[in-house]
């Protein structure tokens, strides 16, 4: 215990520091994601060329089986090292999921729902607004939630190209025999990716209290 307490007051500045760039960049590369994904799952909803979902759905699903490893390679000479190409990494594992719960999300909605919005006279933009997005939210919620505990998980590989975060601990620790260092890292990753998901599932009931539609339309 007594080796524990001094190794985290000896290397708390660089725990806090790892956990920081870990942070930012899953955040970063959670929130690109859900800019692409959710609207492109909305428009994939309202397309009429049957051919063109299928070619997206399997350009996102190519980028899911893509090694991490061999996709940061493949990046590292069109975006050097650092951030930058850790971040469009994850962004590129974090559409798939996303966009899947999105497009499911807005085609389980009850015609008869849209049909009664329609007769009310709403457009076709109040209607994705008002009706079809409020009960897609808890699709859309867990799609952000499975991914931005993936995208916890996979960003400790962003310290091989040089982007920091948990995993620099964990490598570090591997280089030095320490197993404190290894430890930390690992254990930091799942407690923030616990920490995440509690937090994404508080933001997700609240949001479906505040947006849910008016009795009117959904009865």
């Amino acid at each position: 215990m007594e080796g524990w307490t001094g190794f985290f007051r000896e290397r708390w500045a660089d725990i806090a520091t790892a956990l920081q760039e870990h942070l930012t960049i899953s955040f970063m590369a959670v929130a690109l994601g859900s800019l692409v994904a959710i609207p492109l799952g909305i428009a994939l909803v309202y397309n009429r060329i049957s051919w063109l979902n299928s070619v997206v759905f399997f350009v996102a699903n190519l980028f899911q089986t893509l090694p991490s490893l061999a996709l940061l390679a493949i990046l590292i000479p069109l975006m050097g090292i650092g951030v930058k190409p850790a971040v469009v990494a994850l962004l590129l594992y974090a559409i798939m999921p996303i966009l899947r719960n999105t497009y499911d999300g807005f085609l389980s909605v009850d015609p008869h729902v849209l049909e009664s919005a329609r007769g009310m006279g709403l457009s076709a933009f109040q209607r994705i607004m008002s009706v079809q997005l409020p009960l897609a939210l808890p699709y859309i919620m867990s799609g952000i939630r499975i991914t931005t505990v993936y995208i916890i998980s996979w960003a400790t590989l962003a310290t091989l190209i040089g982007a920091g975060g948990l995993g620099q601990l964990i490598v570090s620790g591997m280089g030095v025999n320490k197993p404190e260092l290894i430890v930390t890292g690992a254990l930091g990753a799942i407690a923030l990716a616990l920490a995440a998901d509690a937090l994404l599932g508080l933001m997700e009931r609240r949001l479906i209290r505040k947006y849910r539609p008016t009795s009117r339309i959904t009865t």
